[in-house]
């Protein structure tokens, strides 16, 4: 089993090769590296590219993810179907220029991902990180809310759902500054996301909602404004969406909390002996 897809440049630059011993001779800074995946940036004509490698995982990481109920990412062809099928819904997302994979066997299927670098961005994550302290301005905040509930039901009613979609994987473009008539915002790391041939199951729904409402929490959103958001989400007004989706609302409240309860438990401890060393 093969495919390859290569688009400018790397159609003419890799012309006649083998394009997966080109992947792995890329060099650049390295920002992950692991026995079975690596992620560099890389810069070619002057202009920065992402570049990630799969080597393949393993059976022994195939079962432990299985046993704890865990999908697990055997290479780069998820982030490769997501990417093609959220620009076939107009959702603005990472821009895949080459893609590879070879290999049946999926413990040690051989794959890489090629996508451009969207610069200059900031991500939301770090973009509302002082809204509780130092509120923004209201038209832009109701226009970034507005944003993110249109890109969440595209990606929804479009059968995908991202899997590790917190406020952190949605770049804000900073080229023109932000304002609340001309915003882009883009989905990025897509390595876990799902494409369903059919309608989108709604636990995967809703752990996408959990998690992006978990990723809020401390950017002082009030009321009304994830009214705002769930309004143009469910494209209903707020009585009855909040009547017809009282169960779901409901779980996604404690879902959210949970992920809270576990992020203070497991990462602030982890973050401060970090700091400390």
């Amino acid at each position: 089993m093969s495919e390859t897809v290569l688009r400018p440049p790397f159609d003419r630059l890799w012309a006649g090769r083998d394009p997966f011993a080109e992947a792995e001779a890329l060099q650049g800074q390295v920002f992950r590296e692991l026995a079975g995946r690596r992620t560099l940036r890389t810069e070619i004509d002057g202009r920065g590219y992402f570049v990630k490698i799969h080597r393949g995982v393993g059976w022994g990481e195939i079962f432990k993810n299985l046993v704890s109920l865990r999908l697990p990412v055997l290479g780069a062809r998820n982030e490769w179907r997501a990417t093609e099928r959220l620009a076939e819904l107009g959702v603005d997302a990472l821009h895949a220029v080459a893609f590879g994979e070879r290999g049946g066997n999926p413990a040690w299927r051989h794959s890489f991902i090629v996508t451009e670098e969207l610069a200059p961005t900031i991500s939301l994550e770090d973009y509302c990180r002082d809204w509780a302290r130092i509120p923004p301005v209201p038209a832009l905040k109701r226009a970034l809310i507005a944003r993110v509930a249109e890109m969440a039901r595209r990606m929804h009613e479009g059968r995908i759902n991202h899997r590790d979609f917190y406020l952190c994987h949605i770049l804000l473009h900073t080229d023109p500054p932000p304002a609340p008539d001309a915003l882009r915002l883009s989905l990025i790391d897509l390595h876990r996301a799902q494409v369903h041939a059919r309608s989108l199951p709604a636990r995967w729904r809703r752990k996408d909602l959990a998690g992006l409402y978990f990723s809020t929490l401390e950017t002082g959103l009030t009321r009304r404004d994830l009214l705002r958001f769930l309004r143009i989400y469910f494209d209903a007004p707020p009585r009855r969406l909040l009547r017809e989706n009282a169960a779901l609302l409901a779980w996604i409240g404690r879902e959210a909390a949970r992920l809270a309860e576990r992020y203070r438990r497991k990462i602030l401890p982890a973050e401060a002996r970090n700091a400390a060393t």
